[in-house]
């Protein structure tokens, strides 16, 4: 960060996520103080590494809060309950799991129970196909704690967040958001050489035909 920065030179990022080329580190400093901005990289593998005009300070603050608030939601875990019926439609099928899903990963233990009626209950097996499609969609970020057969008139599982999973999940995500941000950044890199290369020609073309007159 700011004279941290041991590159000649680097590819920069504006405050508002505009590129703004390649850039000598001494520049890039002026034009971030300009702003009472601090420059940060955030792509140091890139050639050349990849900086950002931001307030550090600021970003700091608002990682601790996130942080924060993640810590505080780990500690206040509670059981969530979402209930289906065994002929639930697509549509409120696909809603309840979101919620399911939302819970989890809130942090959040979650109770699907299945609630029979009338002739539903000579049917268990109905039931128990909802609770395999509702562990499919939730996927890996979940794991099976418990699940009960048919008690009455009611059928239920508990899932609780795989953190394990969660932060692969994340960490995944992250990577794949670098890649694309490298990607970008030598894609405009080879932009800019391709179109210095074009300029010079232009500039080649005119002095031949100056030379030529």
């Amino acid at each position: 960060m700011n004279d941290r920065i041991r590159s000649r030179e680097v590819r920069l990022i504006g405050p508002s996520g505009d590129q703004l080329g390649i850039k000598p580190v001494p520049e890039a400093l002026r034009m971030a103080r300009g702003l009472d901005l601090d420059l940060v990289e955030v792509a140091p593998g890139a050639n050349p590494p990849v900086c950002r005009i931001m307030d550090y300070g600021k970003f700091k603050y608002e990682e601790d809060q996130k942080a924060k608030e993640a810590r505080k939601k780990s500690t206040n875990v509670s059981v969530k309950e979402v209930k289906y019926r065994p002929k639930i439609g697509k549509g409120d099928f696909d809603t309840k799991t979101r919620n399911v899903v939302r819970f989890i990963d809130e942090g959040h233990k979650v109770k699907v129970t299945l609630q029979f009626r009338g002739r539903e209950m000579a049917h268990p097996e109905l039931g128990a196909k909802i609770l395999d499609q509702v562990i499919e969609a939730v996927g890996p970020a979940a794991k099976l704690d418990s699940r009960s057969r048919l008690e009455g008139r009611a059928m239920s599982m508990v899932l609780s967040p795989d953190k394990q999973a969660q932060e692969a999940i994340k960490k995944a995500e992250l990577e794949e958001a670098q890649r694309i941000e490298r990607e970008e950044a030598e894609k405009a890199a080879e932009q800019d050489v391709a179109d210095s290369t074009d300029t010079s020609s232009e500039a080649d073309d005119s002095s031949a035909a100056t030379d030529a007159d």
